[in-house]
C-alpha cells in the first residue's frame, strides 16, 4: 500500500471560532495551511446561543478585529439584532452584543475560508500528532512537532500545529438517562486524538457545558412576554465596517421568567439529572449554570430570567436563553411549559449537557505554545475556556504565533495592560482554572483604558507589525489619533468667559453658572454637558467623525482616572520586563517557600510579573526572587566579560 503524505506549513485542528481565526491568520501571512474539521458543514458553528459579544466579550471581538481577525466582520454581515449593553454605566463596561443568523454566520465564515489564498479545508478526523524528541539539554522543550495523521491514514508533515478542538474530544451528550457519544448538535465526536496527546505527556482535563432547548416559534405566545428591541442606531463590531451598512430592520427578542412551579418540577426531578446523579464527570461553567444549578444554588430566588431569541431569519427555531439543562426530555417539556408564553411550546431540539476533553492551560506560554513541545499551539475551549469570543481571540493569537514560529520572527505576547485578550490568556496560563473560564470586565484591573471603543487605537499597531493589518488601515488609525489629540488640546485652550449668553446657556442645560472664565475642556467634564451640547458656544469647531468625538469626550471626562491607571500600568510593566531565564533552578533560590518553589516549577513563568500572579506565590516570595535574579544577572554579565 502507498502511504499518502502531504507537506504544508501549518495544520489547524478544528474549524470552530478558534480554528477559523488561527487558519486565516496563518494563511494571510503567506503560509500553506490546512484546517481540519469533522464536518465541513460545522465550520464556525454556534451550537449554543447564536450571538456574538456581550459584557466583556464585545471587547474581545473589537480587539480581535483591531488585530486583523475576522469575527467582527462576519457578525456585521449576519446579525439580526444589535444592542450596546451597560449604556447606563461608564464607558469602561459598555459592550456590544449582536444576535446572529446562525446559519448565515456559519455560511459567511465558510465562504471566507474557502476563498482564502494558501488555505485548504479538509474534512477528516485527526487522530495522532507526530513529533520527535529533542536531545538538547539547552532546550526547555523536550519535543518538536513534525506533523499529524488522520483517521484515514494520511500523514501531513508540517512545521507547526494549532489545536482548536473545542468540545469534540471524546465528547458525549447527556439528556437525563440518555447518553449519546457525539459532539454538539449530534455531530461526530473526535475520539482518538486524546490518547495521542496523553502519550506526549500533555495533561488533560474533563469539562462540561450545556445548551437549552430550541422551540418552534409557532407554539410560543409572545403576548405574555416583554419585547426586547435592538438599538435604534447600530454600532458595528468591525472598525472596517461602514456604519451606514449596518442600519437594518432588526428582529425582536423576548424576556420572560421562571416561577415557583418551574422550580418545583426541577427540584422533584433532581435525581434524574446527570449532574446531581453523579453521571457527569466534567466540571461545568460557574458563570453559565444550568437551570438545575440555579434552582439549587439560588434557592431564595423566586424567578430567573428567560430570553427567547431567534436562531435566524429563515427558521422558526427559538433559543431559550437561561434554561440550559441535562434533565430528561419529559421533565424538560414539563418545566418549559410552566414559563409564561411557553405553556403550549413544542421542542424542536431538547436541551443537553456535553462533556469533553481539554487541557490544563498552565502547560502553555503566553504565546499559547506548549512549553514542552516546539511548534505546538492551542486555542479556544480546548484551553479550558468557554465562549465563542474567548475561543476566537485565542485562536487568532495561537495562529499568529504559529506563523511567527514558522517564519522565524518574534512571537506576539499581549499583556494584561494592553487588552482583554491579554487578561484572558494571562489568567489561563498563570492561574489554576478548575472550571471553564469566562471573560468578565471585572477580571481586568485596567478596564478604564481597555475599553471596547478604543481597541483600534490600542492594537492596530500590533496587527500592522504582525502583517494582518494593511498600511492603509494603520495610517487611518494614526490620522484618527492625531485628530483626537489635536481636538483635546484645542478644547483645553478655548476659554469661555462669564458673559450673560454663556451663563444663560449653562442654566438652560442644568449646569452651574461660571464665577470666572474656564475652558471648554473643563465644561466638558461636567456630567450634564457633552461635546454636542457645547457646540452652541463653540461655533468655530471643525466637523469631526463620531468615533473621534467619542474618544475626545472620554479622554477629557475621565482624564484623572486614566492618568492614574497609566501610572499603575508603568509599575506593572516594570515587573513584566524583569524576565526569568529559561534555565533557572528554583531549588537554588534561597529562602523561597516550598509552596512557591513548587508552583514556580510547575508554571515556568517567563517574567517576575507573571510569577507574581501565580496562586501560592506571595509578595515575599517575589522579593526573594528579585534579589536572586539580580545576583544571577550580575554573575552572568561577569562571565560574558
Amino acid at each position: 500500500m502507498m502511504e499518502l503524505r502531504e507537506k504544508v506549513d501549518v495544520c489547524v485542528v478544528g474549524a470552530g471560532h478558534a480554528g477559523c481565526e488561527a487558519a486565516l491568520a496563518c494563511a494571510r501571512l503567506g503560509l500553506e495551511t490546512v484546517i481540519f474539521t469533522v464536518s465541513v458543514d460545522s465550520i464556525a458553528l454556534m451550537p449554543c446561543n447564536p450571538n456574538i459579544g456581550g459584557s466583556s466579550k464585545g471587547h474581545l471581538v473589537r480587539e480581535l478585529d483591531a488585530l486583523g481577525g475576522e469575527m467582527g466582520k462576519v457578525i456585521d454581515k449576519t446579525f439580526i439584532q444589535s444592542k450596546m449593553l451597560n449604556v447606563s454605566k461608564g464607558p469602561a463596561v459598555h459592550s456590544l452584543r449582536a444576535q446572529a443568523d446562525k446559519a448565515e454566520y456559519s455560511r459567511a465564515m465558510r465562504k471566507v475560508l474557502e476563498n482564502q489564498e494558501h488555505l485548504t479545508i479538509k474534512q477528516s478526523e485527526v487522530c495522532e500528532l507526530l513529533w520527535e524528541d529533542l536531545n538538547d539539554s539547552s532546550e526547555t522543550a523536550s519535543k518538536k512537532i513534525k506533523g499529524l495523521k488522520t483517521f484515514t491514514g494520511t500523514i501531513y508533515e508540517c512545521k507547526a500545529v494549532v489545536l482548536c478542538t473545542g468540545t469534540y474530544l471524546k465528547a458525549r451528550c447527556l439528556c437525563g438517562e440518555a447518553i449519546t457519544y457525539t459532539g454538539p448538535n449530534g455531530l461526530q465526536a473526535a475520539n482518538h486524538l486524546t490518547d495521542s496527546l496523553i502519550s506526549m505527556g500533555i495533561e488533560m482535563r474533563r469539562f462540561k457545558t450545556g445548551t437549552p432547548a430550541r422551540m418552534d416559534k409557532r407554539s410560543i405566545d409572545f403576548s405574555k412576554m416583554e419585547e426586547q428591541l435592538g438599538d435604534e442606531k447600530v454600532i458595528p463590531f468591525s472598525f472596517s465596517t461602514n456604519p451606514d451598512d449596518v442600519q437594518i430592520d432588526q428582529v425582536s427578542c423576548y424576556l420572560t421568567y421562571t416561577n415557583e412551579k418551574t422550580h418545583e418540577i426541577i427540584r422533584n426531578n433532581l435525581d434524574r439529572s446527570p449532574i446531581y446523579a453523579g453521571v457527569i464527570e466534567g466540571t461545568g461553567p460557574r458563570y453559565c449554570p444550568s437551570i438545575e444549578d440555579k434552582v439549587v444554588k439560588f434557592a431564595d430566588k423566586e424567578r430567573h430570567q428567560v430570553f427567547i431569541e431567534p436562531e435566524g431569519l429563515h427558521t422558526n427555531e427559538m433559543y431559550v436563553g437561561g434554561m440550559s439543562s441535562s434533565l430528561p426530555e419529559d421533565v424538560q417539556l414539563a418545566m418549559y411549559r410552566t414559563v409564561p408564553g411557553l405553556e403550549n411550546c413544542r421542542m424542536v431540539r431538547n436541551a443537553y449537557a456535553i462533556e469533553y476533553d481539554c487541557i490544563n492551560p498552565k502547560q502553555l506560554y503566553p504565546t499559547l505554545r506548549f512549553k514542552d513541545v516546539k511548534g505546538l499551539y492551542s486555542g479556544g475551549q480546548f484551553n479550558g475556556s468557554s465562549g465563542y469570543e474567548e475561543a476566537a481571540a485565542q485562536g487568532l493569537v495561537a495562529g499568529i504565533n504559529a506563523a511567527m514560529w514558522v517564519i522565524g520572527k518574534e512571537e506576539l505576547v499581549i499583556d494584561r495592560s494592553e487588552a482583554y485578550i491579554g487578561v484572558l490568556i494571562d489568567d489561563l496560563v498563570t492561574k489554576d482554572n478548575f472550571e471553564p473560564y469566562r471573560m468578565m470586565t471585572s477580571r481586568s484591573e485596567y478596564r478604564l483604558l481597555l475599553r471596547q471603543d478604543n481597541a483600534d487605537l490600542r492594537l492596530r499597531k500590533k496587527g500592522y507589525l504582525v502583517g494582518l493589518i494593511s498600511k492603509e488601515q494603520y495610517d487611518a488609525v494614526l490620522r484618527k489619533k492625531e485628530l483626537i489629540e489635536t481636538e483635546i488640546i484645542r478644547l483645553k485652550n478655548v476659554k469661555i468667559g462669564a458673559a450673560k449668553e454663556n451663563q444663560d446657556f449653562l442654566l438652560k442645560n442644568g449646569s452651574a453658572c461660571l464665577k470666572t472664565g474656564t475652558s471648554l475642556a473643563e465644561l466638558l467634564c461636567r456630567p450634564e454637558l457633552n461635546y454636542e451640547i457645547l457646540g452652541e458656544i463653540d461655533p468655530d469647531r471643525e466637523k469631526l467623525p463620531d468615533d473621534v468625538i467619542e474618544q475626545v469626550e472620554i479622554e477629557i471626562k475621565y482624564e484623572g482616572y486614566i492618568e492614574r491607571q497609566l501610572r499603575q500600568i508603568e509599575q506593572f510593566k516594570k515587573m513584566e520586563r524583569k524576565l526569568i531565564p529559561d534555565d533557572i533552578d528554583y531549588d537554588d533560590v534561597p529562602s523561597l517557600r516550598l509552596e512557591a518553589r513548587q508552583k514556580l516549577k510547575n508554571f515556568h513563568p517567563i517574567s517576575v510579573g507573571q510569577a507574581s500572579r501565580i496562586s501560592g506565590v506571595s509578595p515575599a516570595d517575589i522579593s526573594v526572587l528579585l534579589v536572586y535574579l539580580e545576583q544571577y544577572n550580575h554573575k552572568a554579565a561577569k562571565e560574558k566579560l
